[in-house]
């Protein structure tokens, strides 16, 4: 299977367990909810939900389990880019293509929205899932909770904030998005494996080390775009960075550099999952679309 099959299959598989009734069900806060589904369901390229489906695989995992897992790294996802576009923060006004959710609905609501996203993740993954041992959901809530807190993406937000209009080195930046960017997509990684009872401590090593590695490619590629795509193909604001003053891998290594660093670590990331075989095609598949992507 190719990897436009492998995505077909499992975006069909996640949009379906996207719009099952009791995920987002009505409520009373009507406008709280559908910007809520507005910030949800407006597409997005899906990496997290792909690498949780594809670690799954690679685990022999059951893939029910995996769809609440996709769900909530989804969610929690989409909770930190509706903050992340407020004028507190990036200040941007479009998101893949779209109106930001505080410039379609308003701040106040986007704020809520994106409070309310992320505890409806640990619901989700924390109710009744049939068949997921209590101490799987466990591991996979703490896993979620450390990604998304101070010692994950908040924190290498606030990294980020403190790093406008000052000089940093490599290894700050470095340090900032396996925070702010890399947490994130190693929990999908790890939250598709951890879908597995009988999970082994090497093929977890493995997989983390696989995770640390994208992380970074897929921030240092966002960077590269940054400079050398433009606003309609990225689906948000070009140049942002830049014109905040932001660190990035470009500013800090130049455009070579950066795309040098882009490819050592997708090497680094194919090597890691070299003992896993073929159940990791589709870790390997994301791995090349990473930094091969052109949003």
């Amino acid at each position: 299977m190719d990897f436009s099959q492998f995505q077909t299959l499992a975006l069909s598989r996640f949009n379906t367990a996207l719009k099952d009734p009791g995920v987002l069900p009505n409520a009373d806060a009507a406008r709280l909810l559908e910007s809520m589904k507005y910030s949800l369901l407006n597409g997005g390229k899906r990496i997290r939900p792909l690498l949780v489906y594809a670690s799954a695989q690679a685990c022999q995992a059951n893939l029910n389990h995996a769809d609440y897992a996709a769900l909530a790294i989804e969610m929690v996802h989409a909770y930190s880019l509706v903050h992340d576009d407020l004028p507190a923060m990036d200040d941007d006004d479009l998101r893949r293509g779209q109106p930001t959710c505080h410039i379609a609905f308003d701040e106040a609501c986007a704020i809520l929205a994106g409070d309310a996203l992320q505890s409806e993740a640990f619901s989700l993954l924390s109710g009744a899932i049939d068949g997921l041992l209590p101490a799987q959901q466990l591991r996979m809530v703490n896993n979620l909770a450390m990604a998304s807190g101070v010692y994950g993406m908040a924190g290498g937000q606030s990294l980020d904030l403190e790093a406008v209009n000052q000089s940093v080195d490599i290894a700050y930046l470095e340090n900032m998005h396996n925070h702010k960017t890399g947490a994130l997509i190693k929990a999908s990684v790890l939250l598709g494996a951890q879908c597995q009872a009988k999970l082994d401590p090497q093929t977890h090593d493995l997989l983390s080390q696989y995770a640390d590695a994208i992380g970074l490619a897929f921030q240092v590629q966002d960077d590269i775009l940054d400079v050398t795509s433009d606003t309609q193909t990225l689906g948000k604001t070009q140049g942002a960075d830049a014109a905040l003053n932001k660190p990035t891998y470009v500013s800090l290594l130049g455009l070579e550099g950066a795309q040098q660093k882009a490819a050592q670590l997708h090497q680094t990331a194919l090597d890691a999952l070299a003992p896993l075989g073929e159940n990791a095609k589709a870790l390997r598949q994301i791995a090349n679309y990473i930094i091969e992507r052109a949003n």
